[in-house]
């Protein structure tokens, strides 16, 4: 297992659930192409896993 997940938003969040909207905001991600990068644990990718359609993923 990786280290780091670098997730990048890639998709728009105009008409997405506010469930969807609230993680991507936990994920500390706000514009499209925006690039962050988190510690790989169970709660990061749980939150991955809910916006995968709206967001790239590469492990470090």
């Amino acid at each position: 297992m990786a280290n780091k997940l670098v997730i990048t938003l890639t998709r728009s969040l105009i008409g997405r659930t506010q469930s969807q909207l609230d993680t991507v905001k936990a994920l500390g991600l706000r514009k499209i192409n925006q690039t962050v990068e988190h510690d790989d644990n169970p709660a990061i990718r749980g939150m991955v896993n809910k916006v995968a359609h709206l967001v790239n993923v590469k492990e470090q």
